[in-house]
């Protein structure tokens, strides 16, 4: 062989062999634009973004959408609270910026935009929560992304927004990323939600995968958290970035952090005395809680019974009506039954476990489960009318697995049952 074209053809396979991953370094332009609530769902609306260290006095307008292309006209504009984070050993450092828009009318369409100078997003839309208590809205549950999120993760979140395009917001149960403090894996959870983000308002809870523990010991919440998510702050001192409630409309939606409640007394205790008090309180029909280790586990090996046992008498007193799970990488749908007898306990919620992204578990039979699935990407869509609330669990493909609703007239009742899993109707 011609020794230029051997030199030439080596250059080419070496190319190929270390090919890099994505480039998921901060530029000018916005990018990680993202929905949250830190206040009323029905009249703020919070977004957060990111760009490179070169932008100051970064801004978001914001205008009631009127369909005009002329969306520069008559907008309100903000001043972002902008914050960095720090490079790591792999990524540079970025600026984080958030701003919350007050004074919105309920039950209206938004357009807004983020940027500074000459580097703005894309004009995003969302909608703000109905003043109607009642009014039908349905939203998107989503378990462990974790693992080859860009790759097989990425298609989960877009089927179930194809699927659910008006949803209101999507709760993610935790182990969102694999390695914590890994800004290609929060690169590629941002790349697969894309524009879905900043139309959709995302609920995330943390899970083991987001903690590490420091030299002494510590444990540690990724420093990505904080900045990404701008929460409502409502939580237990020193947990507030993990610990929050949303209300919308007639539902009361609580996020706990389990990573802390298995393994630091005192942050138990604490989430323990804050649960009391935000459900003691609560004046919504509908109360969901989500949360990443399941109190009742598909697999005996991973059984969390002292969790279990603290925080269920509490799930039964106020009668919850979902737990939202993910950690065990299957599917599962139980309602606690005392053994030898038919029918749910009455003031128990029913638990759900789920799994969006491809890393998978075995499910070992535990008794509990009236349901379960093993080596299927999931998404669910919870659906609520007044008092009719609808659960549906689909696979990827779009095929509905799983379905059961619940009635509810009062909050000091539990809500009725009714299973409507298809495999049960054949």
């Amino acid at each position: 062989m011609n020794k230029s074209i051997y030199t030439a053809a080596l250059l080419v396979i070496a190319a190929f062999t270390n090919i890099q991953a994505q480039d998921f370094n901060p530029k000018p332009f916005p990018d990680r634009v993202i929905l949250t609530w830190k206040g009323n769902t029905a009249v703020t609306q919070t977004v957060t973004w990111r760009t490179d260290t070169t932008i100051a006095g970064a801004k978001a307008q914001i205008k009631a959408e009127d369909s005009s292309p002329a969306l520069e006209e008559a907008i309100t504009a903000y001043d972002a609270d902008s914050r960095v984070l720090p490079g790591g050993q792999n990524y540079a450092t970025a600026k984080y910026h958030s701003v919350t828009f007050n004074n919105l009318k309920p039950g209206t369409v938004y357009a807004y935009r983020v940027g500074a100078g000459e580097y703005w997003s894309e004009w995003f839309q969302f909608t703000t929560a109905s003043a109607d208590q009642n009014k039908p809205f349905s939203f998107i549950y989503l378990g462990d992304a974790q693992n080859d999120i860009r790759s097989k993760w990425s298609r989960v979140i877009r089927k179930a927004f194809a699927h659910e395009p008006d949803a209101r917001f999507i709760i993610h149960t935790g182990d969102l990323i694999n390695r914590s403090n890994n800004d290609q894996e929060w690169g590629e959870w941002h790349y697969g939600g894309g524009f879905i983000n900043g139309m959709v308002p995302s609920m995330p809870s943390p899970g083991n995968h987001e903690y590490v523990r420091d030299d002494k010991r510590k444990l540690i919440l990724d420093p990505h958290w904080g900045l990404q998510y701008t929460l409502p702050g409502n939580g237990p001192k020193g947990l507030e970035e993990s610990v929050y409630y949303i209300d919308y409309q007639n539902v009361r939606l609580i996020s706990l952090d389990s990573q802390m409640i298995i393994l630091d007394e005192a942050s138990a205790k604490a989430e323990y005395e804050w649960l009391e008090k935000v459900l003691k309180e609560n004046t919504k029909l509908w109360t969901v809680i989500t949360f990443h280790h399941p109190i009742f586990s598909t697999a005996k090996s991973r059984d969390n019974k002292d969790f279990r046992e603290r925080f269920k008498p509490l799930f039964d007193k106020y009668h919850i009506d979902l737990v939202l799970q993910g950690h065990d990488h299957t599917y599962s749908r139980g309602q606690n039954l005392p053994r030898g007898l038919s029918g749910r306990e009455a003031s128990g919620p029913v638990y759900l476990v789920s799994v969006a992204g491809p890393k998978m578990y075995k499910v070992d039979g535990a008794k509990w489960m009236n349901v379960s699935l093993e080596n299927t990407q999931l998404f669910q869509v919870v659906h609520v009318d007044g008092g009719n609330l609808k659960f549906e669990a689909y696979k990827t493909s779009g095929e509905l697995f799983d379905a059961f609703s619940l009635k509810k007239s009062s909050r000091d009742h539990a809500a009725e049952f009714i299973d409507m899993n298809p495999a049960a109707k054949q």
